[in-house]
């Protein structure tokens, strides 16, 4: 591939960077993809730290790709997904936010170089503008971490291994556990004014985790379907896996990442389609839709896709509502 893109690899929540090692490696030695993976400054020991830090390590590694030449592509996983989505804001080329905007092209988009041609989500979610990581929960964190004033960290209380490796090999799943580090609550619980729906600028490829203890598969699958109703150009695809297919699943995975880039650039990377596809049948990657001749499907996936069509058509109209307000029609 001529000038192939960067991709940027955004950790989650209590995550470092060497998380993606398994993948990075499978990229970089089997695809000749460059990979650049962050630190996430709240991971760091450092309580004061906020998602503007996030923001402006990730920018600063984009910009660092696009200055030269390079297109980038951006991989979040999990909290991650936030600050990619944000990330993306100005990184963008005309010509690929107008071809974003015709939806219905069948044309492979062909952006200029030095920006952002794309977005890959793992068992993440889609940014909504003004909105800070904690504020759908209307502050309330899940049932699996807690807030710690005194420290100024998000404090797991689910085992980490069952909420986040529970599908790999015991000695395996307790060396990550003990990779995990901080979260700092800031990052969390503010910056909205700073995060951008970086989802509607670029196409996006969604890697679904059917098992995840962390972030269930019907949420996730919602949220495909509200992104979808609100403008979005999402490719689904899921993995029958934990919260972090990139350590279980790492080939099927990368399989994913790799047909993904191919849509992204319109160009091909693997000489095997089965490769590309994901390890040669050693996983089942579902590409999740409902069909009329498997009632089941109906539910699996019709329902919550459905449902998250009808959130993102509400948010729609709220926002519409939201404008004619402000701007004096009542």
């Amino acid at each position: 591939m001529a000038n192939p893109p960067t991709l940027l690899l955004i950790p989650g929540s209590w995550h470092q960077p060497t998380c993606y090692n398994k993948i990075t490696t499978l990229l970089l030695e089997k695809h000749h993809l460059k990979c650049i993976s962050i630190t996430l400054p709240s991971t760091t020991g450092n309580p004061s730290a906020t998602f503007k830090d996030h923001l402006d390590a990730a920018r600063t590694a984009i910009s660092h790709e696009t200055t030269q030449g390079r297109n980038v592509i951006v991989v979040s996983h999990s909290y991650g997904g936030m600050v990619g989505n944000s990330a993306i804001k100005g990184f963008v080329s005309p010509q690929q936010q107008q071809q974003q905007q015709q939806i219905a092209s069948t044309t492979t988009p062909q952006p200029q170089p030095g920006s952002v041609i794309g977005l890959i989500l793992i068992a993440s979610g889609f940014t909504l503008a003004g909105l800070s990581f904690m504020d759908p929960f209307f502050g309330h964190p899940p049932p699996s971490w807690r807030v710690n004033s005194l420290t100024g960290y998000a404090e797991l209380i689910t085992p980490p291994r069952e909420l986040f490796y529970h599908d790999l090999p015991a000695e395996e799943a307790d060396f990550w556990v003990s990779q995990l580090t901080t979260q700092s609550l800031k990052s969390l619980f503010e910056g909205g004014e700073y995060t951008y729906a970086g989802w509607k600028d670029v196409p996006v490829w969604y890697i679904g985790t059917v098992e995840d203890r962390g972030l269930p598969v019907l949420a996730q699958r919602m949220q495909v379907g509200m992104a979808r109703e609100m403008g979005g150009r999402v490719e689904h695809r899921e993995l029958q896996t934990s919260h972090s297919p990139f350590l279980s699943q790492p080939e099927a995975t990368v399989g994913i990442m790799v047909q993904a880039v191919e849509a992204f650039t319109g160009t091909f990377t693997s000489s095997k389609g089965e490769e590309a596809a994901g390890g040669g049948g050693r996983a089942v990657v579902a590409v999740p839709r409902a069909t009329l001749w498997r009632p089941l499907s109906w539910f699996r996936f019709g329902l919550p896709l459905a449902f998250g069509h009808l959130v993102g058509r509400s948010i729609l109209f709220f926002t519409w509502g939201r404008r004619l307000w402000r701007g004096g029609f009542w």
